[in-house]
């Protein structure tokens, strides 16, 4: 996935009201960005950290600019890692089309946000990807954001309490106990990432959760990505901790 435009370095004064960071262009100049980002963003909100913004074209918009990457160190050194929770669905597109994730290949089709699931309210699920061929099963899946990194080496999910993730875990369990193939695929937006762990101390039901979905037939797959000011893309697989 290629950004935009140019990405605007930037110095970080301050993240708040969970949507918004403050930061100094290279000008001295002092903007508000948006932060597409709902978690609660531990490690990566350092008063002084290294930013980069994109820039939309969109005169419509009350703040131009989107915070995307920030300069971390988890222990090996500074590395650019990704904060925009929007981006692993476009970055998973771009890989299923190229057949960059093995356990993914030889569908036919690939819809994005398909309705699925049950309805509570009035209200449905989409799943990110379905997946299809007329001579195997359906495929569902999942994608979340992972950018948590408390131990060096070992991406976490969640950073935060997330019910609607547990949802999701149940609805895919309940397609994968219809005889459809359900995955959950973590994208993990720190590339030195060698491992991935459940953050279990953060969300106990979303680890209750995902255990009951493993144990029902769901499907786990935990990816890192290159980061770079141009783009981001998947770029290997590694090991899921118990």
């Amino acid at each position: 996935m290629r950004f935009g435009s140019k990405l605007v370095p930037a110095t970080l004064i301050r993240r708040y009201k969970r949507f918004l960071a403050d930061v100094q262009l290279a000008d001295g100049s002092v903007i508000t960005a948006h932060v597409a980002n709902p978690g609660a963003m531990t490690g990566l909100q350092a008063e002084g950290a290294r930013v980069w913004l994109s820039r939309s074209p969109s005169l419509a918009r009350k703040l131009p600019y989107s915070w995307e990457l920030i300069e971390a160190d988890f222990g090996s050194g500074a590395e650019l890692t990704g904060v925009n929770t929007l981006h692993p669905n476009p970055i998973v597109a771009e890989a299923l089309a190229a057949g960059t994730i093995p356990e993914l290949t030889g569908y036919a089709t690939i819809r994005r946000e398909v309705k699925y699931g049950r309805v509570i309210n009035g209200k449905g699920s989409r799943i990110d990807f379905l997946l299809e061929d007329p001579a195997r099963p359906p495929c569902y899946v999942e994608v979340k954001n992972v950018h948590l990194m408390r131990r060096a080496g070992i991406a976490e999910f969640p950073d935060s309490v997330t019910a609607r993730g547990a949802k999701h875990l149940d609805e895919l369990a309940g397609m994968a106990a219809s005889g459809a193939r359900a995955v959950m695929v973590f994208v993990i937006q720190i590339g030195s990432a060698q491992s991935f762990a459940l953050a279990r101390d953060i969300d106990p039901a979303y680890a209750r959760a995902f255990d009951k979905a493993r144990k029902s037939g769901v499907e786990a797959l935990a990816w890192t990505c290159r980061l770079t000011c141009d783009e981001i893309r998947l770029d290997r697989s590694v090991p899921i901790e118990d």
